[in-house]
């Protein structure tokens, strides 16, 4: 999907200005965040898919992305599917924002009507894996010069714009994997080879780039023709 938060290889955003000693959350909310994604996407409920995840944040709107912190980005995809899915309905949501706009301090529990769910068992993992049996063998090998498509779809890829249309060669075969441009869409898993494809840093960013660098990135076989 092409939109603003596929940033790699843009111009004009400025230099990456990193916090020193950074925490890892600025705000009690931010870990909240990160429980409630384990809640939705882990093996205890498996209600939200790691690639319908990304997409929720990819449809968020160019400006609102931009103005939003990373947590922000988590909080508004998850909604946005959780709405989707019917598991929560927009009333509710309205009121329970509204209840706690007035009541900041108010524990998370203040605004139930009924009482919480039963806790699950810890798990160690929050998303299940990803490779899977292959249903074919793969079509390329380590070695083999290969072009990226250069394509433009509509819903979720992982393929990224500034790789499309590019010449790089299998650096290594991972195996079959889960196909996020289909699994972010209920199509089901529909497993494809997984591979490692070495770009020189010249192709992908041009002769500004510097010489003798390479980029490696994990791009599925339907992203790929040979070269």
């Amino acid at each position: 999907m092409d939109g603003i938060h596929d940033l790699g290889g843009m111009h004009g955003f400025g230099p990456v200005v990193r916090e020193p000693n950074e925490p890892p959350f600025h705000a009690p909310w931010e870990a909240t965040m990160v429980a409630i994604q384990h809640a939705t996407g882990g093996r205890g409920q498996n209600l939200i898919n790691i690639d319908e995840f990304r997409h929720g944040i990819e449809r968020m709107g160019n400006a609102e992305y931009l103005n939003t912190t990373y947590y922000e980005h988590w909080l508004a995809g998850i909604t946005r599917l959780l709405l989707e899915k019917g598991v929560i309905a927009a009333e509710e949501l309205d009121r329970r924002t509204a209840f706690f706009a007035e009541r900041p301090e108010a524990p998370a529990s203040a605004a139930l009507s009924a009482p919480a769910p039963p806790a699950h068992r810890p798990v160690r993992r929050f998303m299940p894996g990803t490779e899977r049996e292959p249903a074919a063998p793969p079509r390329f090998k380590p070695g083999d010069a290969v072009l990226t498509r250069n394509v433009h779809p509509r819903g979720h890829t992982r393929l990224p714009r500034y790789a499309r249309g590019k010449r790089g060669v299998i650096h290594r075969y991972h195996g079959a994997h889960v196909f996020p441009d289909t699994h972010a869409h209920g199509q089901g898993e529909q497993p494809q080879p997984l591979y490692s494809v070495r770009f020189a840093a010249t192709e992908l960013f041009g002769q500004t780039a510097e010489p003798h660098q390479f980029v490696y990135l994990d791009l599925w076989e339907p992203y790929l023709d040979r070269e």
